[in-house]
């Protein structure tokens, strides 16, 4: 039996333990099966998710530069997972762990750094309310990047994320993270946290590369909080009686950045087989406004090397990798009908410093049939590139999250 089974036949021979000496909770669709211990000592909720996707993308001729048309086309399980989260004890001691179990949605096997396994975890933290109004989280999950990057891939407006977020993201690491947050007079809100991490992504165990990865993030909600923690949600699923808003600023210093995109991407090595890296600095602003059945978000992100050069030499002076520098901005709205159909749109451009610049101009159509839980999408892209062939690309897209 491989791994990845094995570890899945784990989880349900423990679940099926901990229903022989605990209570179901009967819960609606969508709400995950619910575990509470016979003497209230944990609380546990497992859910499970997948998403059916049809993808079509075609080339635009131009006989002036040489360009043919070209097709191509793919149906998959863009993801796949299992979710477990909850408390141990009480409230103030919170976990989660998340698995990816879909070909696509898993990647490694083929390096020590990941001990030649795939890279099934990804998320595996607990945090703890020790004071008031602080928290620490320990473990691995996203960080507190761009805000498209932290809304979960179930709870997206459009078929996946945007340019901006493939190529400017910190994505996941493993770290500890201090958050806390205070309220001024009846509803403005203030959020902050400190990172201190690896720095080198999700699921390496190789260690310390000469430099740690600190992240720092406010956000301000001058008219509250959203509901449902809809400032995190793609859509006016839930819609807001009041104008709602969150702004939110992030800076990331990644001390000896091994890798290409700072947590993901090729590793940089020289001719020995070292790794070679630079301090890489990222800055976003992201805001998410709604009220009613609008709802707008907006991100600027913006990655450099404290040197301003984002290549990579060895002592003879050969180029031996890049980083991918630049800046980017993104913007989306929607507005959703009171059948639950939305209508929405998004524009991309980014700006590399030394890769191809594009733009992406997108339209998308979903339809909710309980909220974000079932759900299907359709988004159509064209996407431009500078002193390159341009693109369309069409997506449709089902999720089922249990």
């Amino acid at each position: 039996m491989n791994q990845p089974i094995l570890r899945i036949a784990v989880c349900l021979f423990l679940l099926s333990t901990c229903s022989l000496s605990s209570q179901s909770i009967t819960a609606k669709f969508g709400k995950g099966l619910q575990i509470l211990g016979q003497d209230s000592s944990f609380y546990m909720k497992v859910g499970f998710r997948f998403q059916s996707l049809m993808i079509a993308d075609w080339s635009v001729a131009d006989d002036a530069n040489d360009y043919e048309a070209d097709f191509d086309a793919n149906a998959l399980i863009r993801r796949s997972r299992i979710k477990m989260d909850g408390w141990i004890l009480n409230s103030k001691l919170q976990y989660k762990t998340e698995l990816s179990i879909s070909n696509r949605d898993n990647g490694g096997g083929n390096s020590d750094l990941y001990g030649n396994a795939a890279n099934i975890i990804l998320d595996a933290y607990v945090k703890y309310n020790f004071y008031q109004n602080f928290s620490v989280k320990f473990g691995q999950t996203k960080l507190a990047g761009n805000r498209e990057r932290v809304i979960s891939s179930a709870n997206l407006q459009f078929v996946d994320r945007s340019r901006l977020n493939s190529r400017f993201t910190l994505d996941r690491d493993m770290f500890i993270q201090l958050l806390h947050h205070h309220t001024f007079g009846d509803e403005f809100l203030l959020r902050s946290s400190v990172s201190f991490g690896l720095g080198e992504g999700k699921n390496q165990i190789d260690g310390f590369h000469d430099g740690f990865n600190y992240t720092y993030r406010l956000e301000f909600l001058p008219f509250g909080k959203f509901q449902s923690k809809g400032d995190y949600v793609g859509s006016s699923v839930k819609r807001e009686a009041k104008p709602k808003l969150s702004i939110g600023l992030t800076y990331d210093n990644n001390q000896n950045s091994i890798r290409e995109r700072g947590q993901k991407g090729d590793y940089i090595t020289n001719a020995e087989g070292s790794f070679v890296g630079k301090d890489l600095n990222t800055f976003f602003a992201d805001l998410m406004y709604k009220h009613k059945g609008l709802s707008i978000m907006a991100e600027y992100a913006d990655k450099q090397t404290s040197d301003e050069n984002p290549l990579v030499t060895d002592i003879d002076g050969n180029i031996i990798g890049e980083f991918y520098t630049g800046s980017a901005l993104n913007l989306s709205a929607g507005y959703m009908f009171d059948n639950n159909v939305e209508v929405a749109g998004r524009y991309t451009t980014i700006s590399a410093d030394l890769a191809t610049d594009e733009v992406h101009y997108t339209l998308g159509l979903n339809k909710f049939f309980v909220g974000h839980k079932l759900k299907i999408q359709t988004d159509f892209s064209l996407v431009e590139r500078l002193e390159k062939q341009n693109s369309f690309l069409w997506r449709t897209q089902m999720e089922v999250h249990f």
